[in-house]
């Protein structure tokens, strides 16, 4: 990615976490001074576990629903990626309150402290979930419909507060509405681990992953990479109308999930023949899913010059071989 940023002190919260450690570590390679704050909730200390011998690494251990954590996190940094959030559409549904906490509550403390500390742009995780029952494909930024889960709500509500805070104390804000992202370091276990690691992991032991539904529904699976290639450029973009808004960052292509486990046992099965007899269970429909996922990236291309190079297929070429020699 030819990106100039370099010799900045940004914040990523949430750094220990999939997305942020990932952050943490291109940020590091570009040779800018890195702060995480995370609580470990969700996030691994393994994640993180090379960075710390790091001298421009600094782990702050706090919560962002405790604003003097935000407070002391945002000393003296040029930018923030917001990433600490409880994902997990299932969990704020067993969980709403939580969820809300961390979520709104937690968001609301981070703005403030980037506002009294004169942060110069504020750029976090929105959710494709924001679109809710929306059923136009592909999903453009301006049109959603309504949430489905406490956890979209949570997310749009992100959204407002980050429009209100840019209106009303001018805080260059910048929302990323990430799709289905995967790739090295997620999680494959817990109750609400995402698919692909949650697939690779059951294949690996030779058991059979369950699919919720028939297998029909389907996403704009997005690897890692090109969300780290969103952030970068959210970061540096020098153009008054790209600020203050929100992007989808996908790759603009939708596969169904039987599509994605044929690809999973597909390159598993180069590296040990015997996944390729092992068979998919089917589920029920999860609550609060939507059937069809689709993103348009227009915007993000013309504005942010964001030019995503990882296919599904692609993705998961990497991701499988990691998994692979860590797990």
């Amino acid at each position: 990615m030819d990106i100039d940023l370099s010799n900045k002190k940004i914040l990523v919260t949430g750094g220990a976490g999939f997305i942020g450690s990932n952050l943490c570590e291109e940020l590091l390679k570009r040779g800018n001074t890195v702060v995480c704050l995370d609580n470990f909730a969700t996030g691994k200390k393994e994640n993180i576990k090379e960075f710390l011998k790091d001298s421009n690494f600094k782990l702050i251990e706090g919560d962002i629903r405790e604003i003097e954590d935000c407070k002391k996190a945002v000393k003296n940094v040029d930018y923030i990626l917001h990433q600490a959030a409880l994902g997990s559409v299932p969990r704020s549904i067993k969980d709403p309150i939580t969820s809300n906490d961390v979520n709104v509550s937690g968001f609301i403390n981070m703005l403030v402290a980037a506002r009294d500390e004169g942060i110069k742009r504020f750029v976090y995780a929105a959710s494709s979930s924001t679109y809710g029952d929306s059923e136009a494909l592909p999903k453009i930024e301006d049109k959603i419909g309504k949430p489905l889960s406490p956890y979209a709500i949570t997310k749009y509500v992100n959204e407002l507060y980050a429009d209100v805070f840019s209106k009303t104390y001018g805080i260059e804000t910048i929302g990323l509405r990430y799709f289905n992202v995967f790739g090295r370091k997620q999680d494959p276990n817990g109750a609400y681990a995402a698919v692909i690691p949650k697939f690779v992991g059951k294949f690996m032991k030779g058991e059979s992953p369950v699919i919720n539904g028939d297998g029909n529904y389907s996403r704009d699976f997005t690897y890692i990479d090109n969300v780290i290639q969103a952030n970068l450029l959210a970061l540096v973009v020098d153009n008054k109308i790209a600020v203050n808004t929100v992007y989808n960052v996908a790759y603009g292509e939708r596969n169904t999930l039987n599509d994605l486990v044929a690809c999973i046992k597909k390159y598993l099965s180069k590296l040990d023949a015997s996944i390729s007899g092992i068979e998919v269970v089917n589920g029920p429909n999860r609550q609060g899913d939507i059937p069809h996922s689709l993103a348009s990236i227009n915007k993000a291309k013309e504005l942010l010059n964001y030019n995503p190079r990882f296919s599904l297929e692609e993705g998961l070429k990497e991701a499988v071989n990691w998994y692979w020699d860590n797990l």
